[in-house]
Order: structure tokens, then sequence, then C-alpha cells
């Protein structure tokens, strides 16, 4: 059966939602029912009020049991509160880290293709149609632009260099391509790269990161995926990623689970080793696990002598 919406039931699932929403007490005397040791109430209601119930129970589950001869959502014997709130707690420390990364990758990548077309194919590259494979949505591309650059709407954009152009100059009708990749995101660089029309182009621009251009186009889709997760707050322990990095020739025992985020830090580890190396960004992941040390890696597909891999350059 179709829906409003748009989407697609059996016509046998007619089932009501009929749990009831329950109070803070309510949710902390489940908890301690399905056998979770709750040290201090007073602490625990407070995250239960700012995190919320839902939220920490993506936490919680690798702590219940998985065997079938226990009530379901059962916890093991000895977990308490405070083992799922330091997940929630690591995990939010990962994000920000992840972050930090992923802000040097994005603004890397955005000037290389930015640079290498400008010189090649002019500032307003990206405006020719014939530079792209015909399958791209070429004009709905522009459009995007001139909706994030407020072209035409009779109102100034938060951005002074993009009303300075607008005021300044008639023609071109759009800003140069430097200037635009202030205001596109990864996704949308990581699309335009995947459909430029010469490979020779896509070579150059990944020539100095020492990556293939096929395998420039996984990863940079995969730190699209990975981007949005963290700026939505989404949970990276213990996760199986669905948009996946390419298994690279010379990274191969390092990704060769590339479901995990062990293979997304060591993406990003490659990448900030040619544009950020100073920032030891590897270390301060290795501080963060020695801080969350309770933390179970390999929930994150970390071995757990990974720090012994010549990859990482680490300093015991």
């Amino acid at each position: 059966m179709r829906t409003p919406v748009g989407f697609f039931m059996s016509e046998n699932r007619h089932k009501a939602f009929n749990k009831p929403a329950l109070s803070l007490a309510g949710q902390l005397e489940l908890l301690e029912s399905r056998g979770l040791i709750i040290p201090d109430e007073t602490r625990a209601l407070h995250y239960l009020k700012f995190i919320g119930y839902y939220r920490l129970s993506g936490y919680a589950l690798p702590f219940q049991n998985n065997d079938a001869t226990q009530p379901p959502h059962t916890f093991r014997e000895g977990v308490s509160f405070n083992d799922i709130l330091e997940c929630y707690i690591f995990d939010r420390e990962l994000r920000l880290l992840v972050m930090d990364a992923i802000e040097r990758v994005e603004v890397a990548v955005r000037t290389v293709i930015s640079n290498v077309m400008s010189e090649k194919h002019g500032p307003h590259w990206y405006m020719d149609k014939n530079l792209f494979i015909a399958e791209y949505k070429h004009d709905s591309f522009l459009n995007r632009i001139k909706e994030e650059t407020n072209y035409n709407r009779g109102k100034e954009h938060h951005l002074e260099f993009v009303n300075h152009y607008y005021k300044t100059y008639d023609t071109p009708e759009l800003p140069p391509s430097w200037m635009i990749a202030e205001v596109l995101s990864l996704g949308t660089w990581s699309i335009m790269f995947d459909y430029l029309q010469a490979r020779d182009d896509q070579k150059e621009m990944c020539r100095p990161f020492g990556i293939h251009h096929s395998v420039m186009r996984s990863w940079l889709h995969a730190l699209t995926y990975l981007r949005n997760l963290c700026a939505h707050h989404a949970r990276l322990w213990n996760r199986r990623f669905t948009f996946t990095p390419k298994i690279a020739d010379a990274y191969a025992k390092q990704l060769s689970k590339n479901s995990t985020f062990y293979a997304q830090a060591v993406v990003l580890h490659v990448f900030m080793h040619v544009i950020a190396d100073g920032s030891q960004w590897q270390l301060r992941l290795v501080e963060l696990l020695k801080k969350h040390h309770k933390i179970d890696i390999r929930r994150m597909g970390f071995p757990l002598d990974w720090q012994q891999d010549p990859f990482w350059g680490m300093v015991k």
C-alpha cells in the first residue's frame, strides 16, 4: 500500500504505535528494572533530561544481553549508567576531532580543484557545461549557486565579497571559482569532481595528495557522508558506515575493513599527513583513546595493535 508520503507498506502492517511517553523518573525506573546500575540517580536524571533516553539508548545496546534466553533489552551484569555515558562523551569528543580534520580537508580539496581548473580553463570554468559529462545536471548546479549567493534576490549576501562582485561586475553573471568555493559544500565539490569530463584534469588535482583519481572520488563521497553524520551529531562509535572509502592499493591493510570508523580515520590521516602534518592529528586521536581507555576500540574497527603500524607514524 502506498502511503500519503510515498512509502510502500505491506497490507498486513496495520499496527498502531501505543508506547506511552515516560517521565524521567519512569525512564530511570525502566533502566534499573533491566539491570542497569545507577550509581548516582540525580546525575542520571540530569543526563536523561538534557541528552534523552532515546539518544543514550544507541550507546546502551552493546552493553545489553544478546542471549535469547535472557529477557530483551536487559543489561549484562555489572554495567552501569556511567559506562553508557562515557561512550556518549567519547563519541562527542571524537566528532569534534573528526570535524577539525574534515574542515582542513574540505578547504584543501576545494582550493586545489579551483586552482587547477581556473588556471587551465579560466576563473569561471564551472559555468562551462562542456567541462562536465552529459549526465551532470549543470543547469541545476548553476541554479544552486545562484540560490546560495542570493543572485537576483534583491538582498545582500552575508559574505561581503559576493556582494562586491555583484555590485561591481555585470559579466560573467556569477563570481569566479575561488569565490564560490567559499559557499559550496564538500558534497557539491565531490560531485563536481566526479562529473568532470577530462580525466587529465582529475589526475592533476589528485597529484598533490598522492591519490589515484578513482580513489579520490570514493574518498570524497565517504568524507561527505562522515561530515554529515558529525554535523547532525550522529553516533560514530559502533557504527557500520554505508558509504565506504575505496580500498587503495597503498593502504590495503589499513582499509581492509572499510565499513568501520577506523577506515574513516585512515583516510583522514592520509589527507592530514599531506595538508597539515604539523597538526599531529593522529596523536590527538591517540590521546583521546587514552583518555577514554574503557572504550572498546574494536567496535570501531581498530586493531588492538594499531599504534604499532608504521602507517600512523606514532611516537610511543
